[in-house]
């Protein structure tokens, strides 16, 4: 059943914290009730299309695996295409790859390496701004590339944890925010 989801206090209720998840001392932020409500689903959408409307952007990219939950309803809504980033060996055609570091260790991600021609504009966007690698990991694929970072758009910050300061001096925006 659908709940009205018309200001960030109805989605962020939506969301559950895990405890301890996936390890002691880690409060997961679980974004599947959000999704799993309709309306609530189209207000996210809607909300983070407001933030970037403006940016007038070609295209979003947004990294595996919850990066995808969001940016193709978010590139359909902004009138933009979607440009996957997967974990090495997932992409079918030649790529360019950014290392980046995790709360809980390293990672690379990987781009084909024709999506984002020279002079496109692009949204970065994924789920949830912890840290910062990853996002900063794709503004560097999006740049390799020739493409210009317009902004970085997200569902959750974790204020706490510093990543829109590791993004400078890309803007970002994040619909709701956590400061612990």
């Amino acid at each position: 059943m659908s709940s009205p989801a018309g200001d960030a206090g109805q989605l962020r209720r939506l969301i559950r914290e895990i405890p301890d998840f996936p390890r002691p001392g880690i409060g997961f932020k679980d974004i599947t009730p959000l999704m799993a409500d309709p309306a609530a689903l189209r207000e996210a959408v809607r909300q983070l299309a407001d933030y970037a409307r403006p940016l007038r952007v070609d295209c979003v990219v947004a990294a595996e695996a919850r990066g995808f939950l969001l940016g193709p309803a978010l590139a359909i809504e902004l009138g933009a295409g979607f440009v996957l980033a997967r974990k090495p060996g997932k992409l079918p055609h030649e790529t360019v790859s950014a290392e980046y570091t995790l709360e809980y260790g390293e990672a690379r991600l990987e781009m084909h390496s024709d999506p984002t021609q020279h002079g496109r504009r692009v949204l970065v966007h994924d789920d949830l701004l912890a840290t910062g690698g990853t996002a900063r990991a794709l503004c560097e694929l999006v740049e390799q590339l020739g493409g210009e970072v317009a902004g970085c758009g997200f569902l959750v910050e974790l204020a706490f944890l510093g990543g829109r300061e590791r993004l400078a001096p890309y803007p970002a925006h994040a619909l709701l925010s956590y400061e612990s």
